[in-house]
């Protein structure tokens, strides 16, 4: 899927199309409207995120017109113009959806992805190198192999992935994962992050020591095949 990035902020910008980038998707930046029918002129583009203040003119009068020549193209409004009144207009003018400034790129991310899965049918996938989740078909896959996780091993490998680099204790993961289970241990954490270590290779789940497990994104430098884990890992 390939996006343009029509915005004249050139940090904001840069900084979307590298979160874009981490996350599979191609992109280009229009720093303005006429800069932006250049560049759709010459390439073909899945999706818009579109500024609306620009400094050759204010774009939400041009969705009309991008809505006519590039039907099959979605548009995302992207502005600091955010009251009610500017989201009900861009979405009445045709944008596919609104986000107000000041935003996190992973908002505008979450809104590229939500807009793919409602039209294209795209899944969402979480991707670190070869190793791809599909958080709503409890798959995983290695370089396009699957790889078998209980129903277990997948809800905790999903929650550290979504959150990699952040600790979660043996009882945060036991709170996420046996929801309404009684009688359940934190050894029981242990045993699976363990057995899924076996499975992917240890790189992916690295042990805080006194503390409990992140998801590490270097993952990806061990082999699956990696399997040997220290007691005093465990």
């Amino acid at each position: 899927m390939k996006i343009l990035i029509v915005e004249d902020e050139r940090i904001l910008a840069e900084n979307l199309q590298k979160t874009l980038k981490m996350e599979g998707f191609d992109s280009d930046i229009a720093n303005g409207i006429n800069d932006m029918y250049r560049k759709l002129d010459n390439n073909d583009y899945d999706l818009i995120l579109l500024d609306l203040m620009l400094p050759d003119g204010n774009s939400i009068n041009e969705i009309q017109t991008l809505r006519n020549e590039f039907p099959d193209t979605g548009i995302i409004i992207i502005s600091a113009k955010n009251t009610d009144i500017d989201k009900i207009l861009g979405i009445e003018l045709g944008a596919d959806d609104y986000v107000g400034k000041p935003f996190n790129p992973r908002e505008v991310v979450a809104r590229v992805k939500a807009y793919f899965r409602r039209t294209k049918g795209i899944k969402e996938v979480i991707r670190y190198g070869k190793l791809e989740i599909y958080p709503s078909d409890y798959v995983v896959t290695y370089n396009g192999k699957p790889i078998e996780l209980t129903s277990k091993e997948f809800e905790i490998l999903k929650l550290l992935a979504q959150r990699p680099d952040r600790v979660f204790s043996r009882e945060e993961i036991l709170e996420s994962v046996w929801v309404d289970e009684f009688e359940v241990f934190d050894r029981v954490v242990d045993v699976h992050i363990n057995s899924l270590r076996k499975k992917l290779g240890k790189n992916w789940i690295v042990t805080v020591r006194g503390v409990g497990y992140k998801f590490s994104k270097k993952g990806d430098a061990g082999d699956i095949g990696d399997t040997k884990v220290n007691e005093d890992e465990e």
